[in-house]
């Protein structure tokens, strides 16, 4: 298929990391976008067929995420791999995905966009293969390395070439929503399948499943997608690209080895000091890029800065609850990995249930009540979690997380519309890379950030004469009760941040 190789108009203008320096003199004078469809009208075919494949991608890279959480004890014994490793399953994929999410998308800009998607889908497929045959520790941890690395070229790739696609207005949120409800159900269902298909298969179809979905994916971009770049070809802010990437790194593996052996080990404070310095430099130096990754002004729009700040919550907290409570599950309650799996399976109905219903919601209340009431519900569910107990606490679990679910889904589409709501036609791909860059972010982050809590507090009670099952317990309540607090403090702030606004607006 011919490709066209400019830059979509500002309107429609992707990921926003090279876009970030764009004057609106030069955005007025960029080429138009492959094929978008009038803003209000219905999709073409072809546009259906291009969100499919933009969403399925996504999908894929969610189910990573998960699929393998609640294998990992009969991975390990098979590739006997100790139980103080079991956690490097998640953190191999975890520091690349997270680490060089900007960068590759600065990348694409560059170079174009779906280009460097079939190259990101391409290595996904093949480390996912190996990662299926590894035949050792090492080899399936480069195999996680790798699928990692894949998916942080595939995520910001994906998403600019969906608003490429997709023009400002009804089309492009119903697109949005349409993917943000996915990647939240990806991380759940991954869930489900890991437990089915470890149960019945092994823990090696679950690789197996990656590698065919990518394959599928693969073999119908190059039909479906064409090319586009930022006309100028503007520099590589490298100073920007290493101090992001460098400093997110930090972060995840020290949290990582936190949650791993606890926060005693001297690589981890040196790693959240060496982490925290490398971004404030990242926030320093982007201020003064003439080309930057982050636009920085963008971030001063009140709104913009709300509705990330909930989105990056939102999708931090909730895996880290659907990981402690797959800890749970298993460990204190000693479900198999398949009935773990199924009742995660209940909640993934509830959250494609919550992902129909959430476009009616906001038209009806609004974006910023949608926003705030779904912060509230996933947090008061998410207390809930503190009634449970050693010999009983299934059906809870299987209630608050579903109903938590449903507030989840419903903050997830409302941020996306509140964060790029009130902003220029021309500043528009700006504010919808931010919104990309928050969900990932914030999926990369909450697992091992509240794991770390948990595991230092069943550690502090073990030593404290605790049995397994009261100590991991313990650990486990901790971390729910911190999340709890945390997305019930970010509804307030939020609430206020919005109301703000939206008088600032009237005035």
């Amino acid at each position: 298929m011919p490709t066209t190789e400019t830059s979509p108009p500002a309107s429609h203008r992707p990921g926003g990391r090279a876009d970030a320096s764009t004057s609106p003199a030069a955005a007025s004078s960029a080429a138009p976008a492959p094929a978008a469809s009038p803003a209000g009208a219905r999709m073409a075919p072809r546009d259906k067929l291009i969100l499919l494949l933009l969403c399925a991608a996504q999908f894929i890279i969610a189910l990573d995420f998960s699929i393998l959480n609640v294998a990992l004890p009969v991975l390990g014994r098979d590739l006997g791999m100790g139980q103080a490793d079991l956690q490097w399953a998640v953190t191999a994929f975890a520091l690349p995905s997270g680490g060089f999410l900007l960068l590759s998308g600065r990348i694409a800009d560059l170079f174009g966009r779906r280009r460097l998607f079939l190259i990101g889908l391409a290595l996904f497929t093949a480390a996912s293969v190996l990662a299926a045959l590894a035949w050792s520790p090492a080899v399936f941890l480069a195999g996680r390395a790798l699928q990692g690395l894949g998916a942080a070229i595939i995520v910001p790739t994906g998403m600019s070439l969906l608003t490429t696609t997709f023009a400002e207005g009804p089309q492009r949120e119903r697109a949005l929503g349409i993917s943000g409800t996915l990647l939240s159900l990806g991380f759940t269902i991954g869930m489900v399948l890991g437990g089915v298909m470890t149960d019945a298969l092994g823990w090696r179809s679950t690789m197996g499943l990656l590698s065919v979905a990518g394959v599928a994916v693969l073999v119908a971009a190059p039909m479906l997608l064409t090319e586009s770049r930022h006309p100028a070809r503007p520099r590589l802010d490298l100073p920007g690209a290493i101090t992001v990437t460098g400093g997110l790194l930090a972060l995840i593996y020290a949290l990582s080895t936190a949650a791993q052996q606890g926060f005693g080990r001297p690589d981890v404070p040196v790693g959240l000091v060496v982490g925290g310095v490398l971004l404030a430099a990242f926030v320093r130096v982007e201020s003064r890029a003439k080309q930057p990754l982050v636009s920085l002004p963008m971030l001063r729009r009140r709104s913009v800065a709300w509705g990330n700040l909930a989105g990056l919550t939102t999708f931090a907290m909730m895996s880290a609850v659907i990981f402690l409570l797959t800890l749970y599950l298993q460990e204190v309650l000693g479900l198999s990995a398949l009935w773990t799996g199924l009742l995660f399976g209940v909640q993934g109905a509830v959250s494609a249930l919550a992902g129909l219903v959430a476009p009616r919601v906001i038209g009806r209340f609004g974006a910023r009540r949608t926003l705030v009431t779904g912060l509230l519900l996933q947090a008061g569910c998410t207390a809930s979690l503190l009634g449970l107990g050693t010999g009983t606490g299934g059906w809870l679990a299987l209630i608050a997380v579903s109903c938590g679910s449903l507030g989840h889904l419903w903050a997830i589409i409302a941020y996306g519309v509140t964060a790029t709501s009130g902003v220029p036609d021309d500043q528009q791909g700006l504010a919808t890379g931010l919104v990309t860059s928050s969900q990932q972010v914030g999926i990369t982050l909450g697992i091992p950030l509240l794991s770390a809590v948990a595991s230092a507090h069943i550690a502090t009670l073990r030593a404290d004469g605790s049995g397994f099952a009261e100590a991991t317990l313990g650990g486990i309540k901790l971390g729910l009760g911190l999340d709890a607090a945390l997305v019930a403090v970010v509804a307030l702030l939020v609430a206020a941040g919005l109301r703000t606004v939206r008088a600032a607006r009237r005035g």
